[in-house]
């Protein structure tokens, strides 16, 4: 985890919208870099924290 920490999340439309544009920095930062060794642990971490978060809540959402 990023901060070794858990994280609980309530899920709803507000919550997946920050996520949603969590993700649209997240991308956008990956699309500057162009040396895929650039990326650096942190923004790895960071992603796979938000991609896990927006899976969790799109099962609950089923």
């Amino acid at each position: 985890r990023l901060t070794h920490k858990d994280v609980m999340v309530q899920g709803n439309p507000r919550v997946f919208k920050a996520l949603r544009n969590q993700l649209a920095e997240v991308l956008s930062e990956l699309q500057r870099i162009e040396n895929s060794n650039a990326v650096n642990d942190e923004l790895l971490d960071l992603i796979e924290m938000i991609a896990d978060i927006l899976g969790r809540m799109k099962e609950e959402s089923e």
